[in-house]
């Protein structure tokens, strides 16, 4: 997949942050900085995946991995910008995309407009945007987050704006996806979108129900994001996705992984309408063709996917 960037950022191409250990007992992390297109870079780290923009005005971030990244992710951010973050944006409540959200939010500066009224107050940190369904799940009575990494400012339509840095930046809110919260981020001159964890290249699609997540509404997440997105040439290259979990990816890699979970969804479908009980569905692997690429042993598991694709299907709760 061909992607231009900026001349002065040449020097990220090939960085790779190497992160001392914390104590003798944590062992080494490591945040790789890779450039997407334009003046977007993708940071992949041990919890996933953040979207950063550069550009003459400020810094933008996108999802802020976990709380113990926090100063490694600030240190990479600031290799490939000496401007202050303004903008943080979550994808979605998930621990993995909202941890570092004070630490950044903190080091970063809201900028006022002259003589506007500003109802954040002296609070100067950079503004947390998300769809509002992730302030609430955040702000619950079981949430463990910190008040200083909520949202701080949210929106509730279909789709919400930024305007940073010279470049349109689309907020998306694709309803009962991998959450009830989540949003696809596009970056409108630079062609990338930030896909958060609706869509991932490292394992099959993660949706909670207990969240309002749903399988349709993924597979629709993923058709949105295939809107957007517009192939080069022989379908490789154009538009950049950036997973939540994984590698850069395109237009073509996208499609490739909602054909995916559309065949898994109708072969678990046909079994549940053979009356094929959960175990018998699991045991005959409706997704063995492609769990070398999806499949993750230590974690969600191809069995796992199956279970959440059945009780989806059958209306079952989770």
């Amino acid at each position: 997949m061909s992607k231009s960037v900026p001349a002065m950022h040449a020097l990220a191409l090939a960085v790779t942050l190497a992160i001392a250990p914390r104590g003798p007992v944590l062992a080494q992390a490591e945040l790789d900085v890779l450039p997407a297109q334009g003046n977007v870079f993708m940071i992949a780290g041990p919890g996933g995946n953040t979207t950063v923009q550069v550009g003459h005005e400020a810094v933008v971030v996108v999802d802020t991995q976990t709380t113990a990244v926090s100063d490694e992710l600030l240190a990479a951010i600031a290799k490939l910008s000496s401007k202050p973050i303004r903008h943080i944006i979550n994808t979605s409540a998930d621990v993995e995309h909202t941890g570092g959200n004070e630490a950044l939010s903190r080091a970063g500066t809201y900028v006022r407009l002259i003589d506007s009224f500003d109802p954040r107050g002296e609070n100067s940190d950079a503004g947390i945007t998300a769809h509002v369904n992730v302030l609430g799940r955040m702000s619950s009575a079981t949430a463990t987050a910190n008040p200083a990494a909520w949202p701080t400012d949210t929106y509730f339509t279909e789709e919400w704006a930024l305007f940073v840095n010279g470049e349109a930046l689309q907020l998306i809110h694709v309803p009962d996806a991998h959450t009830d919260g989540d949003t696809i981020v596009f970056f409108r001159r630079s062609d990338v979108i930030s896909a958060g964890d609706i869509y991932s290249t490292a394992r099959y699609p993660r949706f909670d129900p207990e969240r309002g997540g749903s399988l349709a509404g993924v597979i629709e997440g993923l058709n949105r994001i295939l809107d957007i997105a517009i192939p080069g040439e022989n379908q490789e290259g154009g538009t950049v996705v950036i997973p939540g979990h994984g590698r850069l990816s395109d237009e073509t890699e996208v499609a490739n992984y909602r054909d995916m979970v559309t065949i898994v969804r109708d072969r678990v479908a046909a079994m549940l309408d053979a009356g094929m009980t959960l175990e018998q569905v699991q045991a005959a692997k409706p997704t063995s063709d492609y769990d070398g690429i999806y499949d993750e042993p230590n974690g969600w598991t191809a069995a796992m996917f199956v279970a959440a694709v059945y009780r989806d299907l059958a209306g079952a709760a989770p």
